[in-house]
């Protein structure tokens, strides 16, 4: 009996995927470049369940119905194109390779040109959701070579996670779009976890909160609006007690890590011209966090003393949970923003409203207003930014008032906040008709003729001025990154 699908590397992702595809009735073929961990799972959790063992790539190619599908759980960048070049020789026509990593989506447009170019299909698909996700039923966002989706689509979306009896998996598009939309939503990861520790140290260092009180105050969230995988895991560890009675969360270093996909997220949007400030902000907060032996030397040179104490904790907690639901709401407009302009730009045919319905469940990012955000783009495809539906525009009109405060006493007393600044920055540019972007014009003309165009013009139309009179009347090209 020969298996459904094989899989390789035995790592957290891929040994929960394995039993996932195993509890779905799916046989499994199973390798890993270190022999022992694949003989100790066939031991352990995959014993006497339909999961076989191979001990080379070979091996697990032979184990395999045709045409075969071989999904790589592998860490990113090179290990992923050496596990292709080994594989390829063993693989036949109409064969599927399945990248399940977190790649960057422009190897896996490359990839998958290669691949198809040697007469077999390529899949890149992200997988969200953690360990619990892969065991239980994860987020799942394929991409690549569309005549292999027909082939992989039971397989993946008896995985994936279901909400109201829909699979959290859908094909994204061609080429790098299904790692393209998996990164975007690590980076929207990435503000919502940052906007959340924000709020957490304003409870903790101006209200003076007690873990309990801030458990009580996120288990209350959690059933409102802001219901959401990360406001329930905030809960949960807040709550967390070691075994003398302490909490486990004041004894953890705050130096945050990263993989890089957030850093990708934010590259791809200079790259693309899309203004991702509140995921950016996110990310470069990480890398603050890491200089800890920097910030503790400078927290003895510069000496502070807040200004503005709150006067009324309950009217502050209720500011706290409108601010961080208007910066949710500006945060994923970004991200969908980005999705947007890169899907037009790499002709991809992206379905917005569809991509949140993959996120209702099994992915870090699941939360109760991903519907609403569905409904927006289902309603009208071609939504410039989402903060312009009405449903968000009307929330943003109510909170916004409860973001200044939040941002404002931040400030006014030494807390810092990029996230949630950078989200309030953003909006009040957004909304605004007129920026000071032609004083910045002027320069750019002044020293390096580099035009302008007039508001008593048409646009498209444009002018250089010898400010000088010193200079010529030649002007620099034209031209926008």
């Amino acid at each position: 009996m020969k298996a459904t699908i094989g899989l390789i590397g035995l790592a957290v992702m891929g040994e929960n995927l394995v039993l996932n595809l195993e509890s779905k009735g799916f046989s499994v073929a199973v390798y890993n470049r270190s022999i022992d961990k694949v003989d100790s799972f066939i031991a352990g959790r995959a014993n006497g369940k339909q999961i076989i063992g191979t001990h080379s790539l070979r091996q697990l190619v032979e184990a395999l119905q045709t045409p075969r599908k071989v999904m790589m759980m592998v860490k990113a960048g090179q290990a992923v194109d050496d596990t292709i070049e080994t594989l390829l020789p063993l693989l036949d026509k109409g064969d599927i390779i399945i990248d399940g990593g977190n790649s960057n989506y422009e190897d896996s447009q490359r990839r998958m040109a290669y691949v198809e170019n040697q007469g077999l299909w390529y899949i890149g698909t992200g997988v969200s959701g953690g360990e619990e996700g892969a065991l239980k039923g994860p987020s799942i966002m394929p991409g690549g070579s569309v005549e292999a989706w027909e082939q992989v689509k039971p397989i993946l979306q008896s995985i994936s996670a279901h909400v109201d009896g829909i699979p959290c998996c859908d094909w994204i598009g061609s080429g790098g779009a299904g790692h393209f939309v998996k990164m975007v939503h690590n980076g929207i990861e990435y503000g919502d976890m940052q906007l959340i520790g924000e709020v957490y140290d304003l409870m903790r260092r101006l209200l003076k909160l007690s873990n309990d009180e801030m458990q009580a105050v996120f288990s209350e969230w959690n059933k409102g609006e802001l219901d959401s995988y990360l406001i329930e895991i905030t809960r949960d560890i807040l709550g967390y007690r070691e075994e003398d009675g302490s909490a486990l969360l004041d004894k953890i270093l705050d130096t945050a890590g990263q993989k890089g996909t957030g850093k990708w997220t934010g590259i791809s949007a200079l790259h693309a011209g899309v203004p991702l400030t509140l995921i950016v902000e996110s990310v470069f907060a990480r890398s603050v966090s890491s200089q800890k032996e920097e910030r503790v030397a400078a927290s003895k040179v510069f000496d502070f003393n807040p200004s503005a104490p709150v006067a009324d904790r309950k009217d502050f907690i209720e500011a706290l949970r409108s601010a961080l639901y208007a910066a949710k709401i500006i945060s994923y407009a970004q991200g969908f923003s980005l999705i947007k302009t890169a899907g037009e730009e790499n002709k991809w045919n992206l379905n917005l409203g569809g991509i949140a319905l993959l996120w209702r469940g099994g992915c870090i990012i699941r939360s109760a207003f991903l519907d609403k955000i569905s409904q927006a783009f289902s309603k009208d495809p071609s939504l410039k930014n989402l903060i312009l539906d009405p449903y968000f525009s009307r929330i943003l009109t109510e909170t916004q008032q409860q973001l200044r405060e939040v941002v404002a006493a931040a400030a006014l007393n030494g807390v810092p906040t990029p996230s949630l600044g950078a989200a309030l920055s953003w909006f009040d540019s957004y909304r605004t008709e007129n920026l000071p972007a032609n004083l910045l014009q002027a320069q750019r003309d002044y020293f390096g003729a580099h035009t302008y165009e007039r508001v008593d013009s048409p646009r498209g139309q444009f002018f250089h001025t010898n400010w000088t009179g010193r200079g010529g009347n030649t002007a620099s090209t034209t031209y926008s990154i």
